[in-house]
């Protein structure tokens, strides 16, 4: 069995079921948050993958990790990729900020009493109805009787299956795990007919296997090693693990098939290729599949492939910009707006102090008119027939004239 990475209830809520007849999996997407809701605003706007599940590989293997707080939502969101999947696990472990501040992960272990509700939550709506295991991934807690009682309440709700991370919520991966409750949790957990694995420090299925006998578990899973070398689940008898760069190969090779977006290959390609490896530094610096593949010097078929891959996910040649690129477009749009405002209320102020200038001189031309002149020309004025100045006097018009117009 495999489990997923964490996905947020709130982010898988909204998403709509697609089989995609291309990369063969079945993808569960929805209209990226930026920009217009309405695709009919927005013609060129993509719909994002929020969840991607690949049924040639992990079909009747894959457990759907939950990041949640809430029974309601839990239940909402498991129930829409309950009929895919083989189980769902409630992540009650992660240590990250993103996770605890939204009252998940980790922060879970403090409210209990909530935790015990979105398991029997998902057990009676979920579980039962789709017959589909549920399950929990916690943390140790500091004082071993309080852990003891968290998990006695957690193996009373109908869960099928109990991960401990041998750590406590402080404690970082750089620092050992520590074993000495996973007894007595295993104990616990088999007593209510519900399977306990351990997490945290193990390497190898072979390593995973020995320590799950040791401590009297049903197994092991295996994270941070498994990012590092996928082949750390073969045993050894079996071949064991497979050299990096073979195992890194395999990997793009499987990425390309179902598009996988580029920086989350690039992501991984960062823990699987060795820092002292000539690689590494060229695939930090890689943009595109058809980067890495001239990078590691695959042949043809890959380079065919890769750009193909670029093109479909719009990458590389220039098609599409970078959050940077878009952020500094963005922000030089910004700059243009304001200079043309600024420019704008230049040339309102220079004319407005035209009008006055204007006017200052027409005001400045009157006064300098002598007395005597204006005077002259004001008695001048009257000395014309009144009629004759209605009727001989440029443009007038009539009274009628005026009301016909």
């Amino acid at each position: 069995m495999s489990t997923g990475p964490e996905t947020i209830d709130k982010a898988l809520i909204g998403t709509t079921r697609r089989v995609n007849p291309v990369t063969n999996t079945i993808d569960f997407t929805r209209l990226s948050s930026n920009g217009s809701k309405n695709p009919d605003l927005n013609p060129s706007q993509r719909e994002s993958v929020i969840y991607r599940l690949y049924p040639a590989l992990e079909g009747g293997k894959l457990i759907h990790q939950i990041g949640t707080s809430d029974p309601e939502r839990a239940v909402a969101a498991s129930k829409l990729i309950a009929g895919d999947v083989a189980g769902i696990d409630v992540n009650a472990g992660c240590p990250k900020p993103f996770s605890t501040l939204g009252g998940m992960g980790a922060a879970l272990l403090k409210t209990p009493d909530k935790l015990v509700a979105i398991l029997e939550a998902l057990v009676k709506e979920v579980g039962e109805p789709f017959e589909i295991g549920i399950s929990v991934k916690i943390r140790m807690l500091d004082n071993p009787d309080d852990t003891a009682a968290l998990v006695r309440k957690l193996v009373a709700t109908g869960i099928t299956g109990l991960t401990l991370h041998c750590r406590t919520t402080p404690m970082r991966p750089r620092e050992s795990a520590i074993r000495d409750q996973l007894r007595m949790v295993g104990e616990i957990c088999h007593e209510a007919g519900v399977a306990c694995l351990m997490n945290g420090d193990v390497t190898s299925k072979d390593e995973g296997l020995k320590l799950a006998e040791e401590y009297g578990v049903d197994g092991a899973m295996i994270a941070t090693a498994a990012e590092t070398n996928p082949s750390c689940f073969r045993a050894e008898k079996d071949g064991g693990m497979a050299p990096w760069d073979q195992v890194v190969k395999e990997y793009i090779k499987t990425a390309m098939d179902v598009e996988n977006r580029w920086g989350n290959t690039k992501y991984l390609l960062g823990q699987m290729i060795h820092g002292r490896a000539n690689e590494y530094r060229p695939m930090n610096q890689a943009k595109s599949y058809s980067d890495i593949v001239e990078i590691m010097g695959y042949e043809e078929e890959f380079v065919t492939r890769a750009r193909e891959v670029d093109e479909k996910l719009e990458i590389s040649f220039g098609k599409k910009e970078t959050r940077s690129e878009r952020k500094q477009r963005g922000n030089q749009a910004k700059k243009e707006r304001r200079a043309e405002a600024k420019e704008e209320k230049k040339a309102e102020a220079k004319e407005a102090e035209e009008s006055q200038s204007l006017k200052r001189k027409a005001d400045d031309a009157e006064l300098s008119v002598p007395p005597e002149v204006k005077r002259q020309a004001d008695d001048a004025e009257p000395s014309m027939p009144l009629d004759i100045s209605r009727s001989e006097a440029p443009g007038s018009v009539t009274t009628e004239q005026v009301l016909a117009v």
